[in-house]
């Protein structure tokens, strides 16, 4: 059982070392997964405007969404990552990567 949370404490303090990257990777992730249902409403409230202007339009929308998803919502998943201590950290982690691996199968 000591080598079980040795292990747990080992990966959580490496974890917690490379958090900020680990966030962007997770948020990075999400606008994979979930970009197309954002273009999809972007391009539902763009629907009635010419094309000329819609595509440059519905490009500037994305763009500036994932960028601010990416620049904003990075600092809060380090902050609630940060609050789990070091053998909570690596589990908690590993659930996230398995649920975003569940939602990456299913679409």
């Amino acid at each position: 059982m000591d080598l079980i949370l040795d292990l747990l404490a080992t990966v959580s303090r490496w974890s917690r070392s490379n958090l900020s990257e680990i966030a962007l990777a997770l948020v990075g992730c999400l606008l994979v997964l979930f970009g197309a249902d954002f273009k999809g409403w972007v391009d539902q409230r763009l629907g009635s405007i010419a094309g000329a202007l819609r595509v440059p339009l519905m490009a500037l929308l994305c763009m500036i969404g994932s960028g601010a998803a990416l620049i904003y919502a990075t600092p809060w998943i380090v902050k609630g990552l940060s609050q789990f201590n070091n053998y909570s950290l690596a589990p908690v982690l590993l659930v996230v990567l398995v649920l975003i691996g569940v939602v990456a199968d299913r679409r």
